[in-house]
């Protein structure tokens, strides 16, 4: 058993120390799944019991207590050095790794340019994908997300802003086929929507709902694709509002409506919550996030 383990052997020391599992998980502030997982992982890895479970809580086996004699030195020596570390300050510096659905790089570029421009010392790693990044795993400090809450029990989800999406045709496309006269005109036209898993958008899904099959013609697993598809004029899609704006190429055809907006989340792991450089993008990226709307 390395360093590698040390998270396990603390949490298990917190629930000796304390007795239960829910003071253990308060003051490690983390999920009480996370601190049964933890104990569990150990005693299997170790292969042995560390605890006597009853009614009351938990008390340590004699290997538990031998454990954690160990464990409690350890954990004096990290507070010790804890204590050295923050005393030389900490800075918003190192890299900052920056996970993001796809389409919203126009909006979150910006932002960390500026946020970069105030901290020069910072490098600044910006991962777009539809894929949920493990922040558990340390894959990213802060990711923006789209669509119901996250409910992971180790992270903390904060309402960044709401994306809203209209209905656009190009130019092009209504010189060719003309504008659709109200809903009941939908069936003459083409259009364009999405496959994989950014169908799953609630105003993908209405226009699949709202529009005959035969008359979608194009589809796509990518927001930029379907945008292209939508500005050369190869049928009717939806295109947000932030990406619409000041284009004189797109024809408005339906505007947005509350229940087609995207809410974004800022999720970070409890973890790294609190630490200054997260805490410190987390309040310049909210400021920044009142214009989006």
């Amino acid at each position: 058993m390395g360093f590698d383990n040390w998270d396990e052997v603390r949490t298990a020391f917190q629930v000796a120390r304390l007795g239960t599992v829910s003071g253990a998980a308060e003051a490690l502030g983390v999920h009480h799944a996370t601190v049964i997982r933890h104990i569990d992982a150990l005693e299997k890895r170790l292969g042995t019991r560390l605890f006597q479970r009853h009614a009351r809580g938990y008390t340590a086996t004699e290997a538990g207590r031998d454990l954690f004699s160990v464990a409690q030195t350890t954990e004096e020596q990290f507070g010790q050095l804890a204590c050295r570390i923050r005393g030389q300050g900490e800075k918003v510096a190192g890299e900052l790794v920056v996970t993001s659905i796809t389409g919203v790089a126009e909006l979150l570029m910006p932002v960390l340019a500026d946020f970069q421009e105030q901290h020069p010392n910072l490098i600044v790693r910006f991962l777009s994908d539809m894929r949920v990044f493990r922040l558990d795993y340390g894959e990213a400090h802060v990711a923006i997300r789209a669509g119901a809450a996250p409910e992971e029990p180790d992270n903390v989800a904060q309402p960044l802003s709401r994306i809203s999406s209209g209905l656009y045709a190009s130019k092009s496309y209504v010189r060719r086929y003309g504008m659709p006269n109200g809903l009941e005109d939908m069936a003459a036209h083409r259009f364009v929507t999405a496959e994989g898993p950014i169908s799953r958008a609630p105003y993908h899904r209405w226009l699949i709902g709202a529009v005959p099959a035969d008359r979608i013609m194009v589809r796509a697993s990518e927001s930029r694709a379907l945008e292209a598809a939508v500005t050369s004029g190869a049928g009717i899609g939806f295109v947000s509002s932030f990406q619409a704006a000041g284009r004189d190429d797109l024809v408005e055809v339906l505007p947005p409506r509350p229940e087609w907006d995207a809410p974004l989340w800022m999720v970070t792991h409890v973890d790294l919550h609190r630490t200054l450089k997260v805490q410190t993008f987390l309040s310049h990226l909210k400021a920044a996030a009142r214009d989006w709307t």
